[in-house]
């Protein structure tokens, strides 16, 4: 890739991802498996692509961009929390594979962020996560820049509340933790 333009890649971002919000028996089966194509299989193709690169230089920086919405389960975008789960856990996977070999993988964990995400997937007009206040795209890019740079394992970005609920969503059972995010994400919840 790089490569061939005679250049190395030192550090790579790799934040793409869409949301498909409602029930998902009654849902587009297109839009979510472009979901996964999109926030699954992409990251994965560029990561292989990109990594033999880095490890044979001994040096580079991978930042995924995963979501709080990793730790729980997601009723009304059962696949999008999936997708940023997968996502989490590969990072993971892949930063102990290669902690020796000065290449770092760091995972950005974002609450609800001020940008089109909730318009696109559909939730931004009628439930309680899509007219709730959201944090600063940019503090949340500055968090995930630090980290990458820090080498840090992840980093739950944005407002207090986000680090409280990644943190709490270890503790409570997932039903529970779905439970929790229904009354976020449920159609009309916006009402409630």
């Amino acid at each position: 890739m790089t490569q061939s333009m005679g250049r190395s890649l030192d550090a790579v971002a790799i934040n793409a991802g869409v949301g498909v919000h409602g029930e998902f028996a009654e849902s587009d089966l297109n839009a979510q498996l472009n979901l996964i194509n999109l926030n699954v299989v992409s990251p994965v193709h560029l990561t292989r692509r990109i990594m033999g690169d880095m490890l044979a230089r001994r040096e580079g920086k991978i930042l995924f961009t995963s979501s709080i919405a990793a730790t729980m389960p997601g009723p009304f975008e059962a696949t999008y929390n999936a997708s940023k789960a997968f996502l989490k856990s590969f990072a993971e996977a892949i930063r102990e594979e290669v902690k020796d070999s000065g290449v770092t993988v760091t995972t950005l964990m974002p609450g609800a962020t001020e940008t089109n995400f909730f318009r696109r997937a559909g939730s931004a007009d009628d439930t309680k996560i899509g007219q709730s206040e959201k944090d600063d795209p940019a503090e949340v890019a500055k968090d995930g820049f630090e980290a990458l740079m820090d080498g840090k394992d992840h980093v739950v970005a944005g407002s207090f509340m986000n680090k409280v609920q990644a943190t709490m969503a270890h503790v409570l059972p997932d039903p529970v933790g779905a439970k929790m995010h229904r009354k976020q994400t449920e159609p009309g919840s916006a009402d409630k």
